[in-house]
């Protein structure tokens, strides 16, 4: 069974740290000042969010190389913000809940996160939880969110030396795009409402199980596994 999560808003947050540093980056680059101010980044990917940036504030797409150039000023900046962002918190139970499934029989644990993965990196290595994951699916790996979920699940399988069948593979995530993800790779989708998307709009989504906080995840691990067939 693999389990795929999300970061931002499923497992920690950031207390803006990240953007406060594409803030950074786009005034430095670009002189435009609070270039993340309207930019809804729940569910997104770095590049998708970039790219709202280039349309909305310099009204334009970027050229070829900017996303790239803007991603490697981006991340220097995200550690440094990281380092001192009083508001970065992990999210409730988030560390019995992964220790709950590490030991259960048969689990894998990794990734399907918008973020590319040096910034998903910081991010879990400042809440020390960046060795639980085994493999995972970035923002780097593709600008759509389904996509990056099929890359995990192709690592996954590389990594078990068999295919992954869909229906094995849990995608647990905060915002209506990652149930929308795990329904188009064919896997289930956990929602957990600790994210800016309301409860309502992720139940609109009819995902596989919609819970409150991640405290609640080991039990319905538990009530699936007793109704799978022996």
């Amino acid at each position: 069974m693999l389990y795929l999560f999300d970061i931002d808003g499923t497992l920690l947050l950031s207390g803006g740290a990240g953007s406060r540093a594409l803030d950074r980056v786009f005034a430095d680059l670009y002189g435009v000042a609070g270039a993340m101010d309207h930019v809804r980044p729940g569910g997104k990917t770095d590049p998708m969010i970039i790219e709202e940036i280039f349309a909305t504030r310099l009204g334009r797409a970027p050229e070829a190389g900017e996303i790239d150039r803007v991603l490697e000023l981006y991340l220097p900046l995200l550690r440094e913000e990281l380092a001192t962002s009083e508001r970065f918190r992990l999210m409730p139970a988030v560390e019995g809940t992964l220790d709950f499934l590490a030991g259960s029989t048969g689990v894998v644990l990794g990734l399907a996160t918008g973020n590319i993965r040096p910034a998903a990196q910081a991010k879990l290595e400042r809440g020390g939880l960046w060795q639980r994951f085994a493999l995972g699916g970035f923002g780097c790996d593709h600008r759509d969110r389904h996509r990056l979920v099929a890359r995990a699940i192709e690592r996954a399988a590389d990594r078990a030396g068999a295919a992954v069948h869909p229906r094995e593979v849990i995608v647990v995530g905060d915002t209506p795009m990652d149930v929308a993800a795990a329904r188009a790779c064919g896997a289930l989708a956990v929602a957990v409402a600790t994210g800016t998307a309301s409860r309502d709009e992720l139940a609109a989504c009819a995902p596989d199980a919609l819970l409150g906080t991640l405290v609640e995840l080991p039990d319905w691990h538990d009530r699936r596994c007793a109704a799978a067939p022996a």
